[in-house]
C-alpha cells in the first residue's frame, strides 16, 4: 500500500476503438500495480473496461474521437476514482437487460464494483461528459 500523503494521477487519451480496449486495460493494471494497489487491479480494470466500451459504443461518432481515461488517488490516498470522457452529451443509464440479451450490463457492473459511481460535465472549453467511479481504500498506519 502506498503512504496516504502520497499523490497519485494519471491520464490518458485513446482513439475511440474497440480494438484499443485491451491497451486501456494493460494501462490501467501496470499504473495500479506501480501504485502497489494489485489486490484491487481485477475490479478496478473490469469497471474501467465497461465505462470504456460504453464510451466507444455510445459515445463516440467515429472512429477519429476519443476517449480520455484519468485515475487518481483521492482523500489522502483513501479513494481510486476513475473518470472516463467522451465526447457525448448522452448520460448513461443502468438498464436491466433481458437474459438472453448480449449486451446492457456494463453500468450494472460498474455499479457492484464500485463504491460510488456517476456523471459530471466535461472539463472546461470540452464538449462531452465523464462517467466516474470511487472505489474504497484499505489504508495502512
Amino acid at each position: 500500500m502506498i503512504p496516504l500523503d502520497t499523490r497519485r494521477l494519471f491520464r490518458a487519451e485513446f482513439p475511440a476503438l474497440a480494438d484499443r480496449a485491451a491497451a486501456v486495460r494493460r494501462m490501467v493494471a501496470g499504473h495500479l500495480r506501480d501504485w502497489r494497489l494489485g489486490e484491487v487491479a481485477d475490479h478496478v480494470v473490469l469497471a474501467t473496461n465497461e465505462l470504456f466500451a460504453n464510451a466507444v459504443e455510445h459515445g463516440s461518432s467515429g472512429p477519429a474521437d476519443t476517449v480520455t481515461i484519468t485515475v487518481s488517488l483521492e482523500r489522502f490516498g483513501r479513494e481510486l476514482r476513475v473518470e472516463v470522457a467522451d465526447g457525448s452529451p448522452v448520460i448513461p443509464v443502468v438498464r436491466a437487460p433481458e437474459p438472453t440479451e448480449e449486451s446492457g450490463r456494463g453500468l450494472a457492473i460498474v455499479e457492484d464494483l464500485a463504491g460510488d459511481w456517476g456523471t459530471e460535465p466535461p472539463d472546461p472549453g470540452t464538449g462531452g461528459k465523464k462517467v466516474w467511479f470511487t472505489l474504497p481504500l484499505e489504508t495502512t498506519s
